[in-house]
């Protein structure tokens, strides 16, 4: 019996340097024994911040490298179908960050690779990992609102006055891709993992200009029929002024859940002659740092201890046709039936 996982990180990049500290510093059974980067200084920051044994400048290296039991891809979405296939076939585990693919296609042929492989691959869609968000989902399954039938949920970013990001958003795959898929695995989980059969989305360009000639909006908003009479509604956002505000309602017949209302960076309250007020968190990681920690452990876990993943591939087959249907009726400008 293996007692730890040898794990090789792929991409070096803002995220992917949490990943890599989270992966040597908080995960007991996990190794972090190798890393891949085509960027020196970043290959520079894994020798000198974390001592990581083996530092690749290829993905091909990080591949070959036998001292790899799993692989961690923190990589561009466009990569993501192909990278998965290639570790499979190369004998190591896998564990990518969400969406799966900017394809539907694409997501499917990898998810038909995972079920064809005798290794091991989980897309991560970290809220499922949240306390709040699995508290949530645990009052659910035990009847606490009833029968669910309806979500609002909503991911909203800080705006960036350099409007940095624009220079990744033409790989994004837009908005919803980026930002909504998210909130349609909620969705979908906290909903007992329906099928869609029908979206409708539409926005505007509010404050950068440059998404425009993108095809892309900065603040979109959706609406998704499920099977059942199940609905969802979203929100995504780049503008906001406040900081980063994540929250999700839950409706059954019985009653509703409410999740990150207050997107509080602490539990302080200031009062003054301003007003009473709280201080908001700036990004999605410090929202939910634990859950990526969480979200780690859990697939080193199950691998190592043969135990299912909480989430399939086809959870994230699922959510990635869903964004992409969002993203045609946003182009269409009319409903789009799955």
């Amino acid at each position: 019996m293996m007692t730890s996982l040898r794990i090789g990180l792929a991409g070096l990049g803002r995220l992917g340097q949490r990943y890599a500290e989270n992966l040597a510093r908080a995960v007991p059974r996990a190794e972090l024994v190798a890393v891949c980067s085509p960027v020196d200084a970043e290959r520079a920051w894994a020798r000198e911040a974390l001592a990581v044994p083996a530092v690749h400048e290829t993905y091909e290296q990080l591949l070959a490298d036998p001292s790899v039991d799993a692989v961690f891809l923190v990589t561009p979405t466009s990569l993501h179908a192909s990278q998965i296939e290639q570790a499979l076939d190369a004998g190591k585990h896998v564990f990518c960050e969400k969406p799966l693919s900017l394809d539907t296609e694409d997501c499917r042929r990898a998810a038909a690779h995972a079920a064809a492989s005798d290794k091991r691959a989980m897309v991560g869609f970290v809220r499922r990992f949240d306390e709040s968000y699995r508290h949530a989902f645990q009052h659910i399954e035990a009847g606490g609102i009833g029968r669910p039938f309806l979500v609002y949920s909503q991911t909203t970013d800080l705006a960036d006055p350099s409007g940095a990001f624009l220079k990744f958003a033409p790989t994004s795959g837009g908005i919803f891709l980026d930002c909504s898929v998210h909130d349609i695995d909620l969705a979908r989980w906290l909903l007992g993992r329906p099928k869609a059969v029908k979206v409708y989305a539409t926005g505007t360009v509010a404050m950068y200009p440059p998404l425009e000639a993108m095809g892309d909006v900065d603040n979109g908003i959706a609406t998704v029929e499920f099977e059942g009479g199940r609905m969802a509604m979203f929100y995504a956002s780049r503008t906001q002024a406040h900081g980063h505000d994540t929250h999700t309602d839950i409706t059954g017949t019985a009653g509703r859940l409410s999740v990150g209302r207050n997107p509080r960076a602490d539990r302080v309250e200031i009062a003054d002659a301003s007003g009473i007020r709280n201080t908001v968190l700036p990004s999605f990681y410090e929202r939910f740092a634990p859950a990526f920690v969480t979200q780690a452990r859990h697939f080193v876990d199950a691998i190592l201890d043969g135990t299912p993943f909480d989430l399939t591939m086809d959870d994230a087959v699922e959510a990635t046709r869903i964004a992409v249907a969002l993203r045609e009726s946003l182009h269409r400008g009319q409903p789009v039936t799955l």
